[in-house]
């Protein structure tokens, strides 16, 4: 049975879930840069990744987990130039050992503007 965990980012205009608890353990989440009252940012990729991830935080948060419990992040960036500086941000959140990811650069993101999309997989306790 899956349980939807409120991570308080309102809804928006598109048929999702931000974070889907299942089997107990297991949380699927996505995130981009979107502040709390739905808005997203599109400022530049450190101020983007940082929102991103600090979202993905509080999502584990409200199901119980933390970082440490994430599993693997899939990266999808606007552009591949940005790695560096997405991957600076991620060692602010991330610590060794770190999980499975992978990244990917795609043309465009839902929003003009937004450079990053994340989706992440954690056990949790």
């Amino acid at each position: 049975m899956k349980q939807i965990i409120d991570v308080g980012l309102p809804p928006l205009k598109q048929p999702f879930s931000w974070a889907v608890k299942a089997s107990g353990q297991m949380l699927f989440t996505a995130h981009g840069p979107v502040r709390p009252d739905g808005s997203i940012d599109i400022g530049g990729i450190e101020q983007q990744a940082r929102l991103t991830f600090s979202n993905l935080c509080n999502a584990l948060r409200a199901a119980g987990g933390t970082l440490a419990h994430v599993t693997q992040v899939l990266i999808y960036m606007t552009d591949v130039a940005d790695m560096p500086a997405i991957d600076a941000v991620y060692r602010e959140f991330f610590d060794a050992p770190y999980p499975n990811r992978s990244s990917m650069g795609v043309a465009a993101l839902v929003v003009p503007g937004m450079k990053i999309e994340i989706v992440a997989y954690a056990m949790l306790p």
